[in-house]
């Protein structure tokens, strides 16, 4: 299916509701400010929504004042985190069993766009929007999720950042110090007049880092600073059209490492580093350009369109050999150097550039008891690899020696495409108390890797591989609410999971699935949540070769079929705010049980053996979080607790529950100095618990320890 008849479906759809129209209500509450772009727009709104959705608003988000993903989501049903640096730089998300590898199962969006830096050709990339500077969160899962691909079998991460004020001025300035050397400032100011609005917000945070090296004072920690201007201007009749420009720049700088600790090295010493990994560091920075437009043109009809660039470039300096082997090779020596040292140590500079840019565009159309949403966006992105390697020697003193510097492009020297032409249509029919919502999602997706040779830096001899990839996919939803009463609403939805072969995909098959969900939101004596069982029935799993997961160089950037994957599990939340004459007490638990099988037996490269019946590794089949707190006049204490079960690291003998179950308390304490100005203590890891976070690349990764922060904030 070409282009062409893309453009005609979606002419002949608008066609048709436009036709419908004659009927139209007005549909206000359909309406929201388009410089925030959403997914579900606020708590309120959870209730129309035939799935599961968290929304965490920016009340919610300043109680921890988090700027780690990781710990933001912990509380969230039905999502995975596999920490990785303990700040949260690199976040590893999965939902619903899909996985954690690298964010590349779900889809990672910024008000509305996909954030990954090539999330069609490259979606296992090194890139994660600013936790901190963000206003809210929003978690999407199950039918609802379709409509924005192009990974629909776990669902959706967006992230809003601040929205242009609506009238006057509003600003910001924190500042907070912690322990470890961390440090955290972030002010923003926007202002409203006469229709035009301006806001200019900057974050930059940082650590030394709580690891420790054996050699001299090099720090573990990182510096990453972000800057974010947008401008706004309404105008026409009504204020009915509405154009903004949102531009942000990032860069980033963390000495972290892939290369973590044998089981006898972590059992003496969690936060230790090896000297091997004293060059290793992130070098990384981000452009990214936004321009939107709304046009609300009556009677609850709105069009939407954004155009969008992400240019980012990164370089992740770092010891290549960093398998078990390796490891105990590196801690045999620290612990008896010899003159001789370790000669040959890899250093490889993964020095990589991507593109992403495109256009998408949505049309609703209130059309009676139906409330019609179309779509469709074109989108193109790239990965440029050119990487090599630097040869170092370890030095008795445990410093290092550059013995022979890699030849740009002899490590790898590839250059991986994707251009995707997406087309979907959501109808929301209203019946008294029942909602259906029924979605289609059209994809034509070409994907190319083209390689040269590693002894060819300039590309002039031609290519040594060409391979491409072309893919068209429906893939449809149907779910439904049904309003019981004010205190029950059942839910149900079924849709087709759905994501592309990558260029590394040696058979190209698509991963495909068929999730089902059912459950309800409840609101009863005071306590409101929901109960969602889910079922996924793959047919075909991907799994994603990284370095990140310890696979083998050669490999890195391949895609394997796993074949039949079944996932099932339900989610679980309840909350309550309790009130007395002088205090408020909030409590919420939230709870996940999952339970995932493949169904056949394979070699594989990321995991080892995989027999039928073996349970997913970094999924655990039990976790819970429950938070509580209490508002006493000026002061505010919360607290959150999360239990997670053990889980695989991989399916070897060893990996079987080589992680351990663990539990990690944080804590908050705020004082309310007037209504503008406050100060505030967080601890992370309130009890100090030592924990295994992964063991990628056959080493062991601890969790944060307690860290202190304390800060200042005055807002207006």
């Amino acid at each position: 299916m070409k282009s062409q008849f893309i453009v005609s479906t979606l002419a002949a759809a608008i066609t048709l509701s436009l036709s419908a129209g004659a009927i139209a209500k007005d549909v206000t509450e359909k309406e929201q400010a388009f410089e925030q772009i959403t997914v579900i727009g606020s708590q309120a709104a959870i209730n129309d929504i035939p799935g599961s959705a968290t929304f965490i608003s920016d009340e919610e988000l300043q109680k921890f004042e988090y700027t780690d993903i990781s710990r933001v989501l912990s509380s969230v049903p039905g999502v995975y985190v596999q920490e990785e640096d303990g700040y949260g730089l690199r976040p590893n998300i999965g939902m619903r069993g899909t996985g954690t590898g690298r964010n590349d199962k779900i889809s990672v969006m910024e008000d509305g766009v996909l954030a990954a830096p090539a999330p069609y050709s490259a979606p296992s990339a090194y890139y994660f929007p600013t936790m901190g500077r963000m206003q809210s969160v929003e978690v999407l899962k199950g039918a609802a999720s379709v409509k924005y691909g192009p990974r629909t079998t776990g669902g959706v991460l967006n992230l809003v950042s601040r929205s242009l004020p609506t009238e006057g001025s509003t600003g910001l300035v924190n500042a907070e110090l912690g322990t470890d050397g961390f440090y955290k400032g972030h002010a923003y100011f926007g202002k409203e007049k006469n229709n035009a609005a301006a806001l200019i917000e900057v974050f930059s945070y940082g650590a030394d880092g709580f690891k420790e090296l054996p050699v001299g004072s090099d720090n573990t920690g990182f510096e990453k600073n972000d800057v974010l201007l947008k401008f706004g201007y309404k105008f026409g009749e009504n204020d009915a059209h509405n154009l903004e420009m949102k531009i942000k720049y990032s860069d980033e700088q963390s000495d972290e490492t892939y290369m973590g600790l044998t089981e006898a090295d972590y059992q003496a010493s969690p936060n230790r580093r090896y000297a091997a990994s004293q060059k290793d560091q992130m070098n990384t920075q981000h452009n990214a350009y936004q321009l939107n437009y709304a046009y609300r043109f009556g009677a609850g009809y709105e069009f939407l369109a954004t155009a969008y660039l992400n240019d980012f470039h990164r370089n992740w300096y770092k010891a290549s050999k960093v398998s078990e082997s390796y490891l105990a090779q590196y801690s045999e020596f620290e612990a008896a150097p010899t003159a001789e040292g370790i000669e040959g140590i890899g250093v490889k500079a993964n020095n990589r550039d991507y593109q992403a840019k495109g256009i998408q565009t949505e049309l609703h159309i209130p059309a009676g008891d139906h409330y019609i949403t179309v779509g469709l966006r074109h989108h193109q992105d790239e990965m440029d690899r050119f990487q090599w390697e630097d040869k170092y020697t370890l030095n008795q003193d445990l410093s290092m020696t550059l013995t022979s510097a890699g030849a740009p492009g002899s490590n790898s020297n590839r250059f991986d495409s994707a251009e995707a032409t997406t087309l979907f249509i959501q109808d929301e029919w209203t019946i008294d108390a029942l909602v259906i919502n029924a979605g289609l999602r059209y994809e034509d997706i070409t994907i190319t890797r083209e390689e040269w040779s590693k002894s060819d830096p300039k590309r002039e001899n031609g290519l040594t591989k060409n391979i491409s990839n072309d893919t068209q996919i429906l893939v449809p939803s149907l779910g439904a609410t049904y309003t019981v009463s004010d205190s029950l609403t059942l839910l149900a939805g079924i849709q087709q999971g759905y994501a592309p072969a990558s260029p590394g995909n040696a058979d190209q098959e698509e991963e495909e699935s068929l999730n089902i969900e059912f459950g309800g939101r409840y609101n009863v004596a005071g306590f409101d949540g929901e109960i969602i069982a889910f079922f996924s029935d793959y047919s075909n799993m991907h799994g994603n070769c990284t370095a990140s997961i310890g696979c083998s160089d050669e490999n890195i950037g391949d895609q394997y079929n796993y074949g039949e994957v079944e996932v099932s599990g339900f989610e679980f939340s309840a909350g309550r705010i309790f009130e007395t004459d002088s205090a408020t007490f909030p409590v919420r638990l939230t709870y996940t049980y999952t339970d995932s099988q493949f169904k056949n037996d394979f070699a594989s490269d990321i995991w080892g053996q995989v027999n039928k019946g073996d349970a997913m590794p970094y999924v655990p089949e039990n976790q819970l979080a429950l938070s509580f707190g209490a508002a006493l006049s000026s002061f505010v204490f919360d607290t959150q607790v999360r239990y997670v079960s053990d889980a695989h690291a991989d399916l070897s003998a060893d990996g079987l529950n080589a992680i351990d179950s663990r539990v990690v308390w944080d804590l908050a304490a705020k004082y309310l100095i007037d209504d503008n100005q406050k100060v505030y203590l967080t601890v992370d890891n309130l009890f100090d618990n030592t924990y295994i976070a992964n063991r990628a690349n056959g080493g062991i990764q601890p969790g944060k320890p307690r860290t202190i922060q304390m800060g200042y904030s005055y807002a207006f």
